[in-house]
This record gives C-alpha cells, sequence and structure tokens, in this order.
C-alpha cells in the first residue's frame, strides 16, 4: 500500500472492510460545519475509485459506517485512521489533522476501491509549515480554475500553505498601467481562491515584491522615476532584462509610500496574518541614484533600513513579515536589528547545495524556513532528479537546524514554459520531504508517485518523464539569449559563446533517444488508467519541443561553421506545428500570460531559419 507523505506508524492488520451502499459519511458532534469539505472530498474520490455514492451525515455512527471525530485528548497535528471489519474511524486532534486522516483514507481508497485493507495508523508532520510557491509573474498565470486544482492537490498530499509570485499580475485599482496588457488575477479570484484553500485546511499567504524585481512597476511612466538605475531600462519587453536591473530607489520617499499603498491593498484579500514581501535579488542596490547614501551608510545598512520600515509597517498591521534570504545572508551580524517576528526564506536549489547560508542564519538565531525547488525553470519538462536531490537535502537542513517550514518553489523564468503537470513529481517530493524522515529514494518514491498519481499500474511513468530533460541540448535559455542579445546588436563572438555551450555533436544521440522515450511512453500508457491519458499529449508536445529547439541548435551551429544547412524551411514548420499545440494546452489551464512572448521566440527563429535557408539556394 502506497502513502504519500508516509505516516509515522502504520500496523496493516488481517481482514478488509467492505464498502456497502448503506453505509454513511458520518460527522459527529465533536466536528465542525467545516469538516464538511473533507467528508465531500471522501465521497467523491469513492465514486470515482469505487464506483459507490455514499451519504454524508452528522449524527450516531452505526456498524459500517466511516466516522469523522475532533478528538481533544490527541494533539493538534495527530490523527488516527483505523480500518476495522465493521467500519472506520478518523480522529484527530483538530479539524486540519483530520482532514490530513481523510487525504490518508482517500489514498487507499484509490489503490482499494471498495475493499479497504484492515489497518491502524498514527500520523503527524515533523514540520509545521509545509509549503508550496507558484510563481504567477513570470509567464503562467493560471486560471482560478486550475490554482483550485492546485489547492486539491495541495490537499491530498498534506501541503498546508500556498503562495503566489506577483510583480505585475495582480489588478491594483489605481495601477492599471502596470497591468494594462496583461492579464492578471483580479480580486474577486484571489479572495474566492483564499476561501477555497482556507475550507482545505491551506494557508493561502500572499507573496509581492516590494524592492528587486520590479519590471513593469518601474518601467511604467508614472512610476520610472523610482527606478534605481533607469539606463538599464528599456522599452521592449525582455525575458532577460525582466530579471535584472528593476531596483526600487530606497532613497526617494515616494518608493515606501508607493510600495506600502501597495502592500495594504493586497494584503486585505488574504485571510492569513502572515505576507511575504520577497526583497530579493537587489542587483542594483546602490549603485544608481542611492549611490550617494549607500557611500555614507554601505548597502548592507541601506538595504536593512527599507525592509526594517516595510516589516514595522506589516507588524502594525498585524501581520509576520515574510522574506528572502539570499541578501540578509551576507550581512548576518545585521540580522539582529529585525523584528522577532519575521520569517526569513531561505532558498537553494542545486543538487549538490550546501547548508551555508542555512547554518549562518541560524547561528544568529533566525526564524527560517528552508526554500528547495522544483526545478522546472527553463525548461520544457522539469528535472526530476535535480529536484529530488535538492529538497531531500533542503528538508535534511531544515531538520538539522530547527527550521519552523518548508517552502517548495516553482519558478518561471522565462516564461514559465514547463507544463503545471511536470511540477507535481516536485511537488510530491517536498509534501513527503517535509512530512517525515521516511523518504524512499528516487526511483522508488518515483515508482509510488506513478501509481498513486499517474494511475499507472506499471510504475515506470515518471522515472521515464525524468529521462527527458537530460536530452536537451539547445535549451530554452540559451534560445532566448541568442535571440535578445541578436536584436539588441550585440558583437556576433558574445552572441556564438552560447552556442559554444551547448555539444551541438549530441543532437542526432539526443534526438533518437527522445524518440525512444515516445515510443516507451506510449507502451506505459497501456498501463495508465483511461482517465489519466490525456498527459500523452502534454508529453508529446514537451519532447517535439526538446526535439526541435536540438534541431535549431544543430542549423545554426551548421551555420555557423558555413556548412548551408538545406532543412531550414522543415525546421520553421515544425516550430509553428509545435508552437500551436503548445498555444492549444496553455490556453486550457492559464491566461495569456507571457504565451505571446513564448510565441515570438518560436517564430523569430522560424523566420530566421526560412532566411538563412534563402541565403544558401
Amino acid at each position: 500500500m502506497i502513502l504519500l507523505p508516509i505516516p509515522k506508524q502504520m500496523k496493516e492488520e488481517n481482514g478488509t472492510y467492505m464498502l456497502r451502499l448503506d453505509a454513511m459519511i458520518v460527522m459527529d458532534g465533536t466536528c465542525p460545519q467545516d469538516v464538511l469539505v473533507y467528508a465531500q472530498q471522501l465521497r467523491e474520490e469513492m465514486i470515482v475509485w469505487a464506483g459507490l455514492s455514499l451519504e454524508i451525515g452528522r449524527g450516531t455512527v452505526r456498524p459500517g459506517d466511516i466516522l469523522m471525530q475532533i478528538d481533544d485528548s490527541l494533539s493538534e497535528e495527530h490523527y488516527n485512521l483505523k480500518i476495522e471489519e465493521n467500519g472506520v474511524v478518523v480522529r484527530a486532534g483538530s479539524k486540519n489533522a483530520l482532514g490530513w486522516g481523510v487525504q490518508t483514507l482517500r489514498q487507499i481508497v484509490r489503490q482499494s476501491a471498495g475493499l479497504l485493507p484492515c489497518v491502524v495508523i498514527e500520523d503527524e508532520p515533523d514540520m509545521k509549515n509545509r509549503g508550496f510557491y507558484h510563481d504567477v509573474t513570470r509567464g503562467r498565470v493560471q486560471t482560478l480554475e486550475n490554482l483550485k486544482k492546485l489547492a486539491d492537490k495541495l490537499s491530498f498530499y498534506k501541503l498546508n500553505q500556498l503562495q503566489l509570485y506577483v510583480e505585475h499580475t495582480y489588478l491594483f485599482r489605481d495601477l492599471t498601467e502596470l497591468w494594462r496588457d496583461d492579464t492578471p488575477l483580479t480580486a474577486t479570484e484571489i479572495i474566492e481562491l483564499d476561501q477555497y484553500c482556507y475550507e482545505r485546511g491551506i494557508e493561502l499567504i500572499p507573496s509581492l515584491s516590494t524592492f528587486g524585481h520590479l519590471y513593469k512597476l518601474l518601467g511604467t511612466k508614472s512610476y520610472e522615476q523610482l527606478c534605481e538605475m533607469p539606463d538599464k531600462t528599456s522599452p521592449f519587453f525582455s525575458f532577460i532584462g525582466r530579471m535584472d536591473h528593476h531596483t526600487i530607489d530606497v532613497s526617494n520617499s515616494a518608493s515606501l509610500e508607493l510600495v506600502k499603498n501597495m502592500i495594504t491593498e493586497y494584503m486585505q484579500l488574504f485571510c492569513t496574518d502572515k505576507f511575504n514581501i520577497c526583497a530579493d535579488e537587489t542587483f542594483d542596490l546602490g549603485k544608481g541614484k542611492s549611490a550617494t547614501l549607500a557611500a555614507q551608510k554601505g548597502v548592507g545598512v541601506m538595504y536593512m533600513e527599507y525592509i526594517k520600515e516595510l516589516f514595522d509597517f506589516l507588524i502594525e498591521q498585524g501581520k509576520t513579515p515574510m522574506f528572502w534570504g539570499d541578501i540578509i545572508c551576507k550581512h548576518p551580524e545585521l540580522y539582529e536589528q529585525l523584528p522577532k517576528e519575521v520569517i526569513c526564506l531561505n532558498w537553494g536549489y542545486s543538487d549538490t547545495q550546501p547548508d551555508t547560508q542555512i547554518q549562518t542564519l541560524y547561528k544568529v538565531g533566525a526564524t527560517q524556513y528552508v526554500c528547495p525547488g522544483v526545478c522546472g525553470w527553463n525548461t520544457w519538462i522539469n528535472d526530476f532528479r535535480m529536484s529530488y536531490d535538492n529538497i531531500t537535502r533542503m528538508c535534511k537542513y531544515g531538520r538539522t537546524y530547527h527550521a519552523v517550514g518548508v517552502l517548495n518553489t516553482d519558478w518561471g523564468d522565462f516564461g514559465h514554459i514547463n507544463h503545471p503537470v511536470f511540477s507535481i513529481p516536485g511537488l510530491i517530493y517536498g509534501a513527503v520531504g517535509c512530512w517525515g524522515e521516511q523518504i524512499p529514494e528516487y526511483e522508488e518514491l518515483n515508482r509510488q508517485i506513478s501509481i498513486l498519481e499517474f494511475a499507472d499500474a506499471s510504475g515506470e511513468w515518471v522515472s521515464l518523464l525524468g529521462k527527458i530533460v537530460k536530452e536537451t541540448v539547445f535549451d530554452w535559455n540559451s534560445a532566448v539569449y541568442i535571440k535578445e542579445w541578436a536584436q539588441a546588436k550585440r558583437e556576433e563572438k558574445e552572441i556564438l559563446s552560447i552556442l559554444e555551450k551547448c555539444d551541438m555533436e549530441e543532437v542526432p544521440g539526443a534526438n533518437e533517444r527522445l524518440t525512444e522515450i515516445e515510443t516507451q511512453s506510449y507502451l506505459i500508457s497501456r498501463k495508465i488508467d483511461s482517465q489519466s491519458r490525456n498527459l500523452m499529449e502534454i508529453v508529446q508536445t514537451a519532447l517535439e519541443a526538446v526535439r526541435v529547439w536540438n534541431e535549431v541548435g544543430l542549423f545554426l551551429v551548421k551555420l555557423q561553421k558555413k556548412q548551408s544547412p538545406e532543412n531550414g524551411r522543415q525546421i520553421a514548420e515544425r516550430l509553428e506545428r509545435c508552437l500551436h499545440q503548445y498555444q492549444r494546452l496553455w490556453r486550457y489551464n492559464s491566461k495569456e500570460g507571457d504565451l505571446r512572448w513564448i510565441s515570438e521566440v518560436f517564430c523569430w527563429y522560424a523566420d530566421r531559419m526560412r532566411e538563412f535557408s534563402k541565403q544558401g539556394d
């Protein structure tokens, strides 16, 4: 039996419990009204996987029923699940813990249908705060419907926090320039999502960029004067530019006024008492308009004064401030100046990530989360192996240095090109890693995820998909840099240096292996439940994207070597067909977001392929 995260104690016993039509899901008198959502989740699971539609009721339990109960004798985060031949009981010390017990029962139903094995489970999490961080700024603004599906996924794997990264993708009432050419989330959508999450035991925490990474805000006519280095900005959209040079000028008092107004409007949409101001990667601080102030005070002090002002403001509003820890780690001696309420989000995404930063902040007494990643940025499909190694390593550090939480990140970078489904294995790695120390090895956990999440009886699905990223030769990051540097008329030698980093001799072999993976995916799909087979379309599109961009890279290298490649038109057509399919899948679960800029990269290369082919005629 596969249960993710793995329970602390589980004892399988003889016998089975058979679901019958006259059984009920009973919430007894200890259950508050909002426990109903968990009863509904269980009922829906049984309809899909057991084929039975049980009634939900309150009051006295009868033999054969499924009882849900709050038990004050249990600790707040503890639940107990007992499946016996004559009934099922889920008890917990709180409403949220009761929900976790129900998720465990749902997972058993998913695998056992209407004949459940008798078992006794005692369980509770290691980490109190177990979160997922999703980027809705750099490309993919998922629809409200899909964000709710994400919340359902978090609930199923017992995660209890969700943050959405926002720079410009919220419709601020008085900042029309910020979102006028975008597809932002609205107040109505945020409030509805917040309520949806709350009902499922998930804390939706606002995350708003307030210092660095203010590309759209500091590019507006109204607020461009607040940019630290306006000479580094451009009126034309740039994936590269969006990541750099958009730090707010802290020497201008209008900066704080603007940011506080944004925080005030945004935080009122959420039930939580937390607020993440981000404040990471302030690359340009002290290098432009605030250079004089930096010379007087030092960049570290200047950084501290700005964020402390925001922290004090949030605390006055009854909020617990959160922020990313990359800058403060360089100035640990200043940490003691921060309010004790502050939570530092300490990130690191390498598969060999050291514990240096986490240990540094631990020594100065910081309250911190460890923040690994699902490793999907700038790839058509996530790097599962790197994600697994990074997440398990960071969760270990979290235990060693007494972190109060784990926040597993899903960044977008140059357009968030990977389909959301490819982040699910990484999401589950994080859920398993922060719940308990029992973490299966990579291949074994992939097998379990394949069966439980993707209904793949072979258990091979996730590990197969994990091989795709290894066959990427000409990656999206390189494609974007070459395009944007060429348009900026950078030196040809500099542009070609990007190609030199890619071993294009590997393309034929890589693409041949991708075709083998494609064939294997079809063979495995025969063992996947029919309701999950729509994954094939998503995987096919990702495979073709990797293949065709490998061909683009090889074409460019041949062109550089004066070999006059003859397949430019064919590559252009493949790019356009791949883009058409990609656009269709994107629009199925996301607003337009950065789709136009992703499409522009495809089309720019398609045009170049045709132009170079004409030159060779």
